[in-house]
């Protein structure tokens, strides 16, 4: 646990800055953030060999993201970067430094209706972000930047105040709501579901119609071009006022619907590939053609050497190419999105200044290797306290209060050295059931990783052991990436001690847990 105060990050690399920079030297900041993207959903090459050089598998020749390949060789990628296997949990830890385990919000959230799921814990946070807490975009607003949230929100329930981001610290909000998944990527169909086809004109009971896009409606126009024109406009008006951006450009794409993107067809359809995995690729590439607008975009308007671009994934891939407990949408890696396994949990990430300039003050104070990949372990709940501390300057207090986060900065990782006093160390804590992978908590120290199934009834994917009213599975990533070879049943001292970590892990973090029929907490059994 680390009490961050809005007071002592440059420090001890533990709290927020001591003061703020001025507005003038404020860098500008994106965070280029894909839904349902896993690491290898892209034709960079993240994962590596046994000598650290990038390894290239048929999933990188699949896909083209020529725009990723450019943010890559002017920036660092990482090839071991966590997120949590679903959206909102990764999405509120984002904008909090916190891991789900303690903001609570432990399942994507549905906007209509409590989805703890059978035994789900009572107390888990349906209602995700509200009014007043601590967030990245408040911090960020607070120190004099034109926050922007433009694409998906999924911060809290339709009825709730996280519904609207504009409640949340930004003070512009563009097509965020309380859903994840679009009504339709189409202008042409007013990005909503079609109506029924029962004859009589209704639309469907549940509202996915992406809001504040009416001038595109009735148009030949994507979604994640729609979207990508709105960011610009509206970081062109803070350009024009001078002031310093904070842009979350969080695109709908590549979550399902798998609605093909015309403008990419052509490039898939000879990859004998199935048309929904045809149609999945060309949101990854319509995707990608955003990454690069932006970046040009930012050259034209003069601001590219004073903006920090963070791009990555929310969970691990959603591509429809197989199950999510066998080898195939992420392969090599086990699992997709909503897994235990690596598939599920391992995104892109890359980080880059928008154009490279070793002189410039702002890249001066956050230097960051291009062309680089760093193999150290990290995770989503790092970028706030990174980017906060980017702020730093010598000074008196930047704002009060105090707020508990999770995270590191990643100052030494982006730099694209090793980072000794970095904990390697991961908690992914899912107490939920009747969503793909059931009442899971994977814990990761080091080169080993344990996975802990709460619940006996799970079914037995991979022939996992029984103790005590749980199943557990044991892998070394280091000897075995693709985690083929459960050591549960061998290295029983090591599975205890890996179960010691997790189960300290959620209770520094006042985890919440499955309920037995008597509402008893399901906790984690150290064998």
């Amino acid at each position: 646990m680390r009490f961050l105060s809005l007071a002592a990050v440059a420090l001890c690399g533990l709290f927020f800055p001591s003061s703020a920079l001025r507005a003038s030297e404020a860098p500008n900041i994106l965070i280029f953030l894909v839904d349902d993207m896993g690491v290898m959903d892209t034709s960079v090459p993240f994962l590596t060999d046994g000598e650290g050089k990038p390894k290239r598998y048929p999933l990188n020749d699949f896909y083209r993201t020529p725009s990723m390949e450019r943010l890559a060789g002017q920036g660092i990628r990482f090839n071991q970067f966590y997120a949590m296997s679903v959206c909102s949990p990764t999405r509120i830890s984002i904008m909090t430094g916190q891991n789900a385990a303690r903001h609570r919000a432990t399942n994507w959230i549905n906007p209509d209706s409590d989805n703890a799921g059978p035994q789900g814990p009572p107390a888990w946070n349906w209602q995700g972000l509200k009014t007043g807490d601590v967030t990245l975009a408040t911090v960020l607003r607070d120190q004099g930047y034109r926050t922007i949230h433009v694409g998906k929100g999924h911060f809290g329930p339709r009825q709730s105040e996280g519904a609207d981001p504009s409640n949340l610290g930004f003070e512009v909000n563009i097509a965020g709501s309380s859903f994840g998944a679009p009504g339709s990527y189409y202008g042409t169909q007013n990005f909503d579901r079609p109506k029924n086809p029962d004859g009589e004109g209704k639309r469907q009971p549940v509202d996915h119609a992406v809001p504040g896009l009416g001038k595109y409606h009735g148009q030949e126009i994507f979604l994640t071009e729609a979207l990508t024109l709105e960011a610009q406009a509206a970081v062109r008006e803070a350009v024009r006022e001078e002031k310093p951006f904070f842009l979350h450009l969080s695109h709908y794409a590549v979550h399902a619907p798998f609605q093909s993107d015309p403008r990419f067809e052509a490039h898939y359809k000879d990859s004998g590939k199935p048309k929904v995995a045809q149609a999945f690729a060309t949101l990854v590439e319509g995707m990608d053609k955003s990454l690069g607008d932006m970046l040009d975009f930012f050259e034209e308007t003069g601001v590219a050497e004073n903006t920090l671009v963070i791009f990555l994934g929310d969970n691990g891939s959603d591509a429809p190419l197989g199950d999510q407990h066998v080898v195939a949408c992420a392969e090599p890696l086990r699992g997709k999105k909503g897994a235990h396994y690596e598939g599920g949990m391992r995104v892109p990430f890359i980080a880059a200044w928008a154009k490279v300039n070793s002189d410039h003050p702002s890249q001066q104070r956050l230097p960051i290797a291009a062309g680089a990949i760093q193999s150290q372990v990290a995770n989503v709940t790092d970028l706030f306290p990174t980017l906060v501390r980017l702020l730093a300057a010598e000074g008196g207090d930047t704002a009060p209060g105090e707020h508990l986060v999770d995270g590191r900065p990643l100052d030494t990782l982006l730099s694209g050295r090793p980072d000794p006093s970095y904990p390697e160390q991961f908690l992914m804590h899912y107490p939920h059931g009747a969503h793909r992978s059931n009442y899971f908590t994977v814990w990761r120290d080091g080169d080993w990783k344990v996975i802990y199934h709460t619940l006996p009834e799970v079914p037995a994917h991979g022939g996992f052991i029984q103790f005590d009213g749980g199943n557990y599975e044991l892998f070394n990533l280091q000897n075995d990436p693709f985690e083929q070879i459960n050591l549960a049943y061998t290295e029983k001292e090591l599975l205890t001690r890996m179960m010691q970590g997790m189960v300290k892990s959620l209770g520094d973090m006042d985890a919440v847990y499955p309920v037995n029929a008597s509402g008893k907490p399901l906790v984690p059994v150290v064998p």
